[in-house]
């Protein structure tokens, strides 16, 4: 019976061992989530960036969406009264 209890305190002991984690690998683990993590945080600020990037284009865009439109009014308003320029002088 004492040598049964020996026994299975050996091979628990062993088996604590065997199974205790390797510190090393815990570290180089720990090192490449934090450079993934690191790489994220790049990853965002730059997606970031170009989101404002694109606000700043769109808004451009809008005011030269507005501008251009202004400026066919104005041509819509310029060949009206040549048209009516025209029609008078025609008739007189």
């Amino acid at each position: 019976m004492k040598k049964l209890i020996s026994a299975l305190g050996i091979l628990t002991m062993t088996a604590l061992v065997g199974c205790a984690p390797n510190m090393q690998q815990i570290n180089a683990s720990s090192d490449k989530a934090e450079a993934s993590a690191t790489r994220a945080e790049a990853a965002a600020k730059s997606a970031e960036d170009a989101d404002a990037q694109a606000e700043a284009a769109a808004k451009k865009a809008e005011e030269a969406a507005a501008g251009a439109e202004d400026a066919v009014h104005k041509a819509n308003d310029a060949v009206a009264r040549l048209e009516a320029a025209f029609a008078t002088s025609v008739t007189k």
